[in-house]
C-alpha cells in the first residue's frame, strides 16, 4: 500500500490522481454489508474508505503525514463526483459524501483522468536577440556610415594585415540594447534556469511561456524593500489597511503583560477570522492558475531540499508583484504565529500549525480543474513554504548576477581574430552597409589612393624628418606604390623642387697648408769625441 515517488515533470497532478485511484480500487478491502434488512456484496462504508485512504495518503512520500482526515473526505467527494466510486444503489455525481456508515462500491469500470492536450509551443524557451539582424522596421540602407580618417599608424596596421604580418580580424558590432531586448533576456534566462533545475526538455507542458511577463520578473528583483518585500508602484493593489493592521497584530502578538494591547476573550480569534475571510475571497489563488502545474512540478523535488528551494525561488519570481507581496506578508505572519508560544489557541479542534495550513492552502494554490488533488498538493506546498519562506521569497543572487553579466557582455563591441575566443573592447562602434558591385570595383581601384596620398603628404611635410630620412622614406614609398608616387611627382623637376636647396660645398684645402711653414736654418752644434 505505497505510492511510488512521482518526480518533477509535466502532468504531475494527473499522474498522482491516476495512481491514487488505481491503488484505491485495487487494494481497498471489500466485504459483505447489511443495510435495512438487505445484504450487499463487495462494498464498503464511507468511514472505512476514509480510514483506509487516509492511511494511504499519510504513508505516501508524495503527500506526507500532514494530510488530515478532513482532506481525505474532500478527496472522496471528488471520487464520488467523478464516478470513481458510487453509492450502493448506483447513484453518483450529485450525492454528497460524508464520513458515516453509508455504503459505497466501485463501478464496473472507472476511467482514469486523461492527460490534458495543450497546444504545442516552440521548443526553445525564448531566442536571444540576434544582434546581426537589423531592428524591425529599419533598413540597412539608412544606417549611417562612420567616416574613417587614415593616419600613418592606421595605414601601417592595414598594410600589415594585407601583407600577412597581422591575422585578419572582423568587427562584431552589437546594436544598442533596448528595454525590450533586456526584458527578453531576463525572461529567457529565468525560464532556462527553471527548466535546468527541473531537468525537463521543455517547459511547454508545465506552463505557457506566453503568459510569463518579463516586467514582473524585473520588478520582483529590483523593486524591494530592505526586508526583501516587493514595493508596488500602484498603491491601489496594496492590501487594505484594516487587513494589514490585523496581520501585524497577530504577527507581532505581545505578551499578556502588555496592557496597551486591546484584548477581550476571543479577540485573537476574531482578528484571525478577519484575515482568513479576506484571503478566502480572492478571485484567484496567490500562485495563479496558469502557474499551478509549475509549482506542482516543483513538489516532486522536495526530497532534494536545496533544489526545491531554488526552483520555488524562480517560480515565485514569475508572480505578479501584488501577488508576491501578499504572499510574502502572509507567509511571514503564518511563520511568526506558529513560532509564538505566547499566542493563545486560535482553534479548539486543531493545532496552530495545522490550522494555518488548512486555512490558507486553498487561497495560495488551487487548480481550475475539479478533478485534481489540489487540496493535498496545496497543503504539502504551504507546509514547505512556511518552513523555508525566508529562502524561497528572496531574490536568487546567482540568477541575477548571471543575467546582469549577460546584458553587460552584449553591450560590448568586439574584435575577433580567427581561432581566438578573447574579446577586445573598443572605445566606439563602427557601422557597415552593403554596397553595389560597381561601387566595390571603384573603391577597390581608387579607394586606397586617397589615404596613401595623404600618407605621402604627411611624409613630405613632416618637419621632424631630415632630408636624408625623408629621401629614404620617399624611395621606399615609390618602390611600394609607384602609381601614387608618380601622381604626386609626375616629372623629375617636380621631385627636385622638394629638395631645391643645394648642399654647401666643403672648403677646399690648399696645398701649401699641407706643408710645414718655412723655418730658417739653424746650425746644430756637433760634439766630437
Amino acid at each position: 500500500m505505497e505510492h511510488r515517488i512521482v518526480g518533477p515533470g509535466p502532468y504531475r497532478a494527473t499522474k498522482l490522481w491516476n495512481e491514487t485511484v488505481e491503488l484505491f480500487r485495487a487494494r481497498m478491502p471489500l466485504r459483505k454489508h447489511r443495510c435495512r434488512f438487505k445484504s450487499y456484496e463487495h462494498c464498503f462504508t464511507a468511514a472505512e474508505a476514509v480510514d483506509w485512504l487516509h492511511e494511504l495518503l499519510r504513508c505516501s512520500q508524495n503527500f506526507g503525514p500532514e494530510v488530515t482526515r478532513k482532506q481525505t473526505v474532500q478527496l472522496l467527494k471528488k471520487f464520488l463526483k467523478n464516478h470513481v466510486i458510487e453509492d450502493i444503489k448506483g447513484k453518483w455525481g450529485q450525492e454528497d459524501f460524508e464520513d458515516n456508515r453509508h455504503l459505497y462500491r466501485f463501478p464496473p469500470s472507472s476511467p482514469l483522468k486523461p492527460y490534458p492536450k495543450k497546444p504545442t509551443y516552440q521548443k526553445d524557451v525564448i531566442k536571444f536577440p540576434e544582434w546581426n539582424d537589423p531592428p524591425l522596421g529599419t533598413s540597412q540602407e539608412n544606417i549611417p556610415v562612420k567616416p574613417v580618417v587614415m593616419n600613418s599608424e592606421m595605414w601601417y596596421k592595414r598594410h600589415s594585415i594585407a601583407i600577412g604580418e597581422v591575422p585578419a580580424c572582423r568587427l562584431v558590432h552589437r546594436r544598442q540594447l533596448t528595454e525590450a531586448h533586456v526584458e527578453e533576456i531576463w525572461k529567457s534566462m529565468t525560464l532556462s534556469y527553471l527548466q535546468k533545475i527541473l531537468g525537463l526538455d521543455s517547459l511547454e507542458e508545465v506552463l505557457d511561456i506566453k503568459l510569463v511577463n518579463s516586467k514582473f520578473i524585473m520588478h520582483n528583483v529590483y523593486s524591494v524593500s530592505k526586508q526583501g518585500v516587493v514595493i508596488l508602484d500602484d498603491k491601489s493593489k496594496e492590501l487594505p489597511h484594516w487587513v494589514l493592521s490585523a496581520m501585524k497584530c497577530l504577527a507581532n502578538w505581545p505578551n499578556c503583560s502588555d496592557l496597551k494591547q486591546p484584548m477581550y476573550l476571543g479577540f485573537e480569534k476574531d482578528v484571525f477570522k478577519t484575515i482568513a475571510d479576506y484571503y478566502g475571497h480572492l478571485k484567484e489563488p496567490l500562485l495563479t492558475f496558469h502557474l499551478f502545474d509549475a509549482f506542482v512540478s516543483v513538489l516532486g523535488l522536495l526530497q532534494k531540499e536545496k533544489m526545491a528551494i531554488e526552483a520555488f525561488q524562480i517560480c515565485c519570481l514569475l508572480l505578479p508583484p501584488e501577488n508576491r507581496r501578499k504572499l510574502q506578508l502572509l507567509m511571514r505572519m503564518m511563520a511568526r504565529i506558529c513560532l509564538n508560544k505566547e499566542m493563545p489557541p486560535l482553534c479548539d479542534g486543531f493545532g496552530t500549525r495545522t490550522l494555518m495550513v488548512q486555512t490558507f492552502s486553498r487561497c495560495i494554490l488551487c487548480s481550475k480543474d475539479e478533478v485534481d488533488l489540489d487540496e493535498l498538493l496545496a497543503a504539502r506546498l504551504v507546509t514547505f513554504l512556511m518552513d523555508n519562506y525566508q529562502e524561497i521569497l528572496k531574490v536568487p543572487l546567482a540568477l541575477q548576477t548571471s543575467i546582469e553579466e549577460r546584458v553587460a557582455h552584449l553591450r560590448r563591441v568586439q574584435i575577433k581574430y580567427p581561432g581566438a575566443d578573447m574579446d577586445i573592447t573598443l572605445s566606439a562602434p563602427a557601422f557597415c552597409r552593403q554596397i553595389s558591385p560597381e561601387e566595390f570595383e571603384y573603391q577597390r581601384a581608387y579607394g586606397s589612393q586617397e589615404p596613401l596620398a595623404a600618407l605621402l603628404e604627411e611624409v613630405i611635410t613632416d618637419p621632424k624628418l631630415s632630408s636624408k630620412e625623408k629621401k629614404k622614406k620617399l624611395k621606399q614609398f615609390q618602390k611600394s606604390y609607384p602609381e601614387v608616387y608618380r601622381e604626386r611627382f609626375p616629372t623629375p623637376e617636380s621631385e627636385a623642387l622638394l629638395f631645391s636647396e643645394k648642399p654647401k660645398p666643403k672648403p677646399q684645402l690648399l696645398m701649401w697648408a699641407l706643408k710645414k711653414p718655412f723655418q730658417p736654418f739653424q746650425r746644430t752644434r756637433s760634439f766630437r769625441m
